[in-house]
Protein backbone atom coordinates (compact mmCIF):
# COMPACT_ATOMS: atom_id res chain seq x y z
CA UNK A 1 0.00 0.00 0.00
CA UNK A 2 2.66 2.05 0.77
CA UNK A 3 4.19 1.60 -2.50
CA UNK A 4 1.34 3.49 -4.08
CA UNK A 5 1.16 6.37 -1.84
CA UNK A 6 4.95 7.77 -2.06
CA UNK A 7 4.64 7.79 -5.84
CA UNK A 8 1.58 9.59 -6.15
CA UNK A 9 1.89 12.23 -3.24
CA UNK A 10 5.89 13.29 -4.71
CA UNK A 11 4.63 16.08 -6.65
CA UNK A 12 2.22 17.92 -3.57
CA UNK A 13 5.34 17.17 -1.51
CA UNK A 14 7.45 19.09 -3.73
CA UNK A 15 5.03 21.84 -4.05
CA UNK A 16 4.90 22.13 -0.75
CA UNK A 17 8.44 22.32 -0.30
CA UNK A 18 8.62 25.37 -2.80
CA UNK A 19 5.61 27.34 -1.36
CA UNK A 20 7.56 26.76 1.86
CA UNK A 21 10.68 27.71 0.92
CA UNK A 22 9.47 30.77 -1.18
CA UNK A 23 7.17 32.46 2.09
CA UNK A 24 10.56 31.82 4.02
CA UNK A 25 12.21 33.97 1.68
CA UNK A 26 9.55 36.47 1.65
CA UNK A 27 9.02 36.70 5.71
CA UNK A 28 11.68 35.17 7.28
CA UNK A 29 15.21 36.48 4.77
CA UNK A 30 16.33 39.98 5.50
CA UNK A 31 15.65 42.01 3.02
CA UNK A 32 18.73 43.19 0.27
CA UNK A 33 20.73 45.63 2.12
CA UNK A 34 22.07 47.01 -1.43
CA UNK A 35 19.49 47.96 -4.00
CA UNK A 36 20.01 46.25 -6.81
CA UNK A 37 22.13 48.28 -9.62
CA UNK A 38 19.62 50.57 -11.72
CA UNK A 39 19.78 51.03 -15.34
CA UNK A 40 20.70 54.94 -14.71
CA UNK A 41 23.72 53.95 -13.60
CA UNK A 42 25.70 51.95 -16.30
CA UNK A 43 23.83 52.28 -19.62
CA UNK A 44 24.15 49.75 -21.93
CA UNK A 45 25.71 50.56 -24.82
CA UNK A 46 26.71 47.76 -27.56
CA UNK A 47 30.04 47.99 -28.68
CA UNK A 48 29.33 47.05 -32.05
CA UNK A 49 26.13 47.72 -33.97
CA UNK A 50 24.35 44.29 -34.27
CA UNK A 51 24.41 42.78 -37.83
CA UNK A 52 21.94 40.05 -39.10
CA UNK A 53 23.59 36.67 -40.00
CA UNK A 54 24.19 36.53 -43.71
CA UNK A 55 22.20 33.75 -45.47
CA UNK A 56 23.98 31.25 -47.10
CA UNK A 57 24.15 31.43 -51.14
CA UNK A 58 22.32 28.99 -53.52
CA UNK A 59 23.85 28.12 -56.86
CA UNK A 60 20.97 28.92 -58.96
CA UNK A 61 22.81 26.57 -61.98
CA UNK A 62 22.11 23.46 -59.39
CA UNK A 63 18.85 24.87 -58.86
CA UNK A 64 17.95 25.15 -62.37
CA UNK A 65 15.40 22.73 -64.06
CA UNK A 66 18.14 20.15 -66.58
CA UNK A 67 16.43 20.20 -70.21
CA UNK A 68 16.66 15.99 -70.04
CA UNK A 69 14.31 15.78 -67.21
Amino acid sequence: MYALIVPASTPFVLLIVVMALSWWEDHILPPPTEPAESPSEAPLTPAAPAQPPELARVDTASTAPAAGH
